[in-house]
């Protein structure tokens, strides 16, 4: 486990971390975070993959976690929106395979790490996709618990906080987690729209999603508080001419009584779930996708 410092468009210092493999590498696996998430988070996945003999890389996006400059008092001083995040992912990409050149790469993206590959420069490096419970944002494909609130979030709470602190203070709200005030509002925006990001962008992002053609399977879980199969489903199509697969996982499926959002990457998973990330990895390399 090595910590290194990447460069990625506007001269911006993300931290990362490479995760050897102990000898030549099956293939290089980059872990894209979700929103308001750190990349420490994800470090047991990543460490377990390394000893699967793959080579993974975890990074911060601009500003988050340990890519948050130390100078910065306040995010109120960062302009990043959701197109930066997407060219910090081109850097982690441009990264890995320098240290695993000539191997295939796959992304595992959990919630909003799956739904930014469609916009990569590099998206033709891609080899196949993991989803780990993401979907569209937009609020009627919300799960009802979320559903509930969700246009409170949106109408009131994230411009108001916003407006008065200058970014969406999410840690003292606690929801999500601060965020720079492009990447909110841009958010809020793909939330609005029954397309998500790729009608609230409009036809060129539309066009750059429909050229990938790398495979998609998304892991979709039943108990997801936030992200329903339909949301899924609608996040998926929106890579139109790609391979694709949607696999519903209980929480059964891990001999657990929860997974949620987030707990896909609990270890308690990593003879289960993770194993299961571990034959998809196969598959892809193998060149099957049903």
């Amino acid at each position: 486990m090595q910590a290194i410092e990447i460069e990625a468009a506007g001269g911006a210092r993300l931290s990362a971390t490479h995760f050897a493999s102990a000898g030549k590498p099956r293939a290089a696996v980059l872990v894209a975070p979700a929103m308001g998430v750190k990349q420490d988070y994800y470090a047991g996945f990543a460490s377990w993959l390394a000893g699967q003999g793959y080579a993974v890389l975890t990074f911060d996006y601009r500003g988050m976690g340990r890519s948050r400059p130390a100078g910065l008092r306040t995010l109120r001083q960062l302009d990043a929106d959701l197109f930066d995040w997407a060219a910090d992912t081109d850097a982690a990409i441009e990264a890995l395979t320098q240290r695993a050149p000539g191997e295939p790469l796959f992304v595992v993206g959990h919630s909003l790490g799956a739904q930014l590959p469609g916009m990569l420069r590099h998206r033709d490096r891609i080899a196949g996709l993991v989803s780990v419970a993401a979907g569209s944002g937009y609020w009627r494909h919300n799960a009802p618990p979320t559903r509930r609130v969700v246009l409170y979030f949106w109408h009131v709470l994230v411009p108001l906080a916003t407006w008065i602190y200058g970014y969406f203070p999410g840690a003292r709200l606690r929801k999500v987690g601060d965020l720079p005030r492009g990447v909110i509002l841009q958010w809020r925006r793909w939330c609005m729209h029954p397309r998500y990001h790729v009608g609230a962008e409009g036809e060129t992002l539309r066009r750059q999603f429909a050229q990938a053609r790398f495979p998609v399977v998304a892991l979709s879980m039943t108990d997801d508080e936030l992200m329903t199969e339909r949301g899924t489903r609608v996040l998926i199509d929106c890579y139109e001419n790609a391979p694709r697969e949607l696999h519903r996982i209980a929480p059964q499926d891990g001999g657990a009584r929860r997974i949620g959002h987030f707990g896909f990457f609990r270890p308690q998973f990593e003879a289960t779930l993770w194993a299961r990330v571990a034959g998809i990895f196969q598959r892809f390399s193998q060149g099957a996708t049903a």
